[in-house]
């Protein structure tokens, strides 16, 4: 048992999860697909009114999908790159 406990603590998978440990990381792996949102990203550019479509915990990566600006086109940023989420 502290083997499986050791590999799960200390192994590869969690250097992967460590790597996105912001708050705005942790709310991406909770959210509701097709959740409304607006991502307030580093730099001060905004993304109003996207769409949550998936958060990828291995390389930090969130989806997002863009119905009003450029209709249908797909978002992808880094989690690390958020600096606030509003839901819609």
């Amino acid at each position: 048992m502290s083997n499986q406990i050791s590999k799960c603590c200390h192994g590869s998978s969690s250097r992967r999860r460590n790597r996105c440990n912001k708050c705005v990381c942790d709310i991406l792996r909770r959210l509701r697909t097709r959740t409304e949102v607006d991502v307030f990203l580093s730099g001060g550019v905004v993304l109003e009114d996207v769409i949550f479509v998936d958060f990828d915990n291995r390389n930090c990566c969130a989806t997002f999908r863009d119905e009003e600006d450029e209709r249908g086109t797909i978002i992808f940023v880094d989690c690390r790159d958020i600096q606030a989420l509003r839901v819609e």
